[in-house]
Formats: structure tokens, C-alpha cells, sequence
């Protein structure tokens, strides 16, 4: 058949086929009347679509392969081409109110993100949370004007030089698990659970005149227990223990380092301004982010949900299912068959013939050989 159409031409005389039944499997069979060839006209497109609708189906749902009524062998060789396809973002250069960046790890690569409350912005892959990788992503975006982070230092360096403008938001929940690991859930000393308790009000905070009351009452904190954070141990105290932070050279340390770093990280925020930008910001009746809880809870979790139901992957077969699982949250997404190309379904990859190997040395091979007496033997034989 020359032309694929719904007017086929007959491949011997180019004549109109006309249709003359179906096929034991269903096809439609067409006929020529001038020379009377009959054959059937394949549709590889319609057969690509069809593949490829079933690959997205199983990326982005829940189902297993044999759920989806198809034997495994059947979908693996049917679909091999559809881990070439990538669905692809636009850069629209949008500013948005405010973007949650954070990024998520899987199969040994990372997964940056950035969400502006109501729908995907952008993804970066990587191998790690580091500077290269978040100025990668960060310039292909206009600058926002609230920026709420984790607290990865690569990620703040590279917003601070990058986008100077904006303003950082650090998540109070990452705040209150970073001071977890530093004072417990039960601190032994009494500046401690002061502390502790200072902490678990900064999450109630609500309104500015309940962020102004948080500031004096910890900064109150810092002036009370100013000795008790320099505190020293000296290593000439032969009954003092070493803490395992401690280098072999040092001659002293700070005896409530738990205690000091827990109130330097407050500190910190609250010289950097890190702390109430969600309130300064906001307009009136707005409200503002202050975790990236919508974006770890939701998205970024999905993520580990979606690799769970079809583990077993390839670090790259899983970038590819990753991305289609997150084209799903962008704003407006387009018809997934729209980032196939013909050359992805018609150029299909063919199987490397294996060759074979030797089944043991030539001695058995099929031909005889002088050496194991087998050739054709002259002369007396020994027999009478």
C-alpha cells in the first residue's frame, strides 16, 4: 500500500480500494476492482497513540501493568520507545506572589521543584542539592516576592545572589525539627525547656502584634541565660568527658552546645529577617505561606508514592515517570500525545542480535580431528 488514508490506493495498479469485509482479527479488508489486489491498510500512528495512552495511564496512575488487563512482556516491548518522550514546560516569565522551593530525593538523584500554592512552576534533576543545580533552575524563572525555604544553605546562597530583590520566609516546621535535634523533646536543663517552650510559641504566632511579643520574650530569654550559653569546659578537667564534636586539639568547648546552637539559629532568623515575612508581606486579608508543608506533604510526597507503586525502576526510567507525574500539576498541561514526535514511534529500537557463543572447545565441533583418532585410519590395523 503506497498512501496511508481513508482513501487507500492500491500498491500494484494506484487505483481507490474499496472496503471488501473484515479480517479474522477484526481489520478492514479493501479490495481493488481494476486489478482485484486485496490487503489491509495499517495505521502505525493510530497504533503509536494507542501505546503510548496506555504507558501514560500506568506512569501516572496507581495500577499495575497486569492490572491494566496487558501481560508484562506485551507492555515492555510495545512501549519501550515511549521512555523517549518528555513532556516540556514553557517559560512564560510569570512573577508570582510568593514560591515554596525544596528538593526531594529518589532512586540516588534529586527532584528540585518550586510551587506557587496552586500549581507547579518548574523541576530541575540532579544529583544533589547544590549550588550548580539551583542556579540552573532558578534563572530559567522571574524573581517572586516571598521565597519560602528549608533552610538549605546552598539554595539561600543562590537565591541571595541571584534574586537580591525578594525575600526569604524560612518554614516553621523545618525551624521546630532543627530545634528538636538540637535541645530533644525532653531537655535536661531549665533554659532548655524554656526554650523548647519558646519554640512551640513561635508556631502560634498569628498576627505582627504576636510576633513582636515572640521577639521580646526571646531576646528576654537570651539576656537571662547570657552566662549559661558561654559556658566553658576545659580539657585540663580530667573528669570533663570529650564530646564527640570536640577535635582532638582543642583545649576547650562550649558545655551547652545544644543549647547554643539551638539559640543561634533563632538569632540568625531573626537578624536576617527570615522569621515574619509571611506577616510583613502580607496584604490585608492575605495570608501568606510560612511552611512548605503544601509542597513536601503534597507533591514532592506523591513522588515516593508513585516510585513505591512502581519500584523496581532505572534511574533514568524513573526521571522519565517522575516527570509526567509532576506535567500533572502545571498550570493548564497540555494533551501528553502533543510531545510525541513520528520519530519516536517509527524509528523504534530493535533488539541487538546476541551472538552465539561456542558450546565447548573445537575438539567437538561437528568435524573429525586427527588428534582424538577419529580421522580415517591406512594400513594394518592390527586384525587378521
Amino acid at each position: 500500500m503506497a498512501t496511508v488514508a481513508n482513501h487507500p490506493r492500491c500498491g500494484v495498479c494506484g487505483q481507490k480500494l474499496v472496503k471488501n469485509g473484515k479480517t479474522s482479527a477484526g481489520r478492514t479488508r479493501w479490495r481493488c476492482k481494476a486489478c482485484g489486489a486485496s490487503s489491509t491498510v495499517s495505521r502505525p500512528d493510530i497504533t503509536a497513540k494507542a501505546q503510548f495512552t496506555q504507558f501514560h495511564q500506568w506512569a501516572t496512575g496507581k495500577h499495575s501493568i497486569t492490572e491494566l488487563g496487558l501481560s508484562r512482556s506485551t507492555f515492555h516491548r510495545t512501549t519501550t520507545w515511549c521512555w523517549q518522550v518528555h513532556p516540556r514546560l514553557p517559560h512564560t516569565g510569570e512573577q508570582h506572589r510568593y514560591l515554596m522551593l525544596d528538593g526531594t530525593y529518589f532512586n540516588g538523584y534529586c527532584a528540585l521543584t518550586a510551587f506557587n500554592g496552586t500549581h507547579l512552576v518548574d523541576w530541575q534533576f540532579c544529583d544533589r542539592e547544590k549550588n550548580a543545580s539551583w542556579t540552573r533552575m532558578l534563572q530559567r524563572m522571574t524573581p517572586p516576592q516571598l521565597a519560602v525555604i528549608d533552610g538549605n544553605g546552598a539554595l539561600e546562597s543562590v537565591i541571595t545572589g541571584l534574586w537580591p530583590e525578594p525575600k526569604i520566609q524560612r518554614c516553621y516546621f523545618h525551624i521546630r525539627q532543627t530545634m528538636v535535634k538540637h535541645l530533644t523533646l525532653s531537655p535536661r536543663t531549665v533554659p532548655g525547656q524554656q526554650l523548647l517552650a519558646i519554640t512551640r510559641a513561635l508556631m502560634k504566632v498569628s498576627t505582627k502584634e504576636h510576633a513582636a511579643n515572640w521577639t521580646e520574650q526571646f531576646k528576654q530569654w537570651q539576656s537571662m541565660h547570657e552566662v549559661t550559653l558561654k559556658e566553658r569546659t576545659y580539657s585540663k578537667d580530667k573528669t570533663a568527658s570529650r564530646p564527640t564534636h570536640v577535635k582532638p586539639h582543642q583545649t576547650w568547648w562550649y558545655t551547652h552546645i545544644g543549647l547554643r546552637r539551638a539559640e543561634r539559629l533563632l538569632h540568625c532568623l531573626l537578624t536576617k529577617e527570615q522569621l515574619f515575612q509571611w506577616l510583613d508581606l502580607a496584604q490585608p486579608r492575605e495570608l501568606l505561606p510560612k511552611t512548605t508543608s503544601p509542597l513536601e506533604g503534597g507533591i514532592n510526597a506523591g513522588i515516593k508514592h508513585q516510585l513505591r507503586a512502581h519500584r523496581g525502576l532505572t534511574p533514568r526510567h524513573a526521571m522519565v515517570l517522575v516527570s509526567w507525574y509532576l506535567y500533572q500539576f502545571v498550570e493548564n498541561p497540555r494533551d501528553p500525545w502533543s510531545f510525541v514526535k513520528r520519530s519516536h514511534w517509527a524509528d523504534k529500537p530493535r533488539p541487538k542480535p546476541v551472538a552465539e557463543e561456542p558450546i565447548g572447545p573445537v575438539l567437538y565441533d561437528k568435524n573429525f580431528s586427527w588428534e582424538d583418532g577419529n580421522g580415517i585410519r591406512k594400513g594394518w590395523s592390527g586384525s587378521r
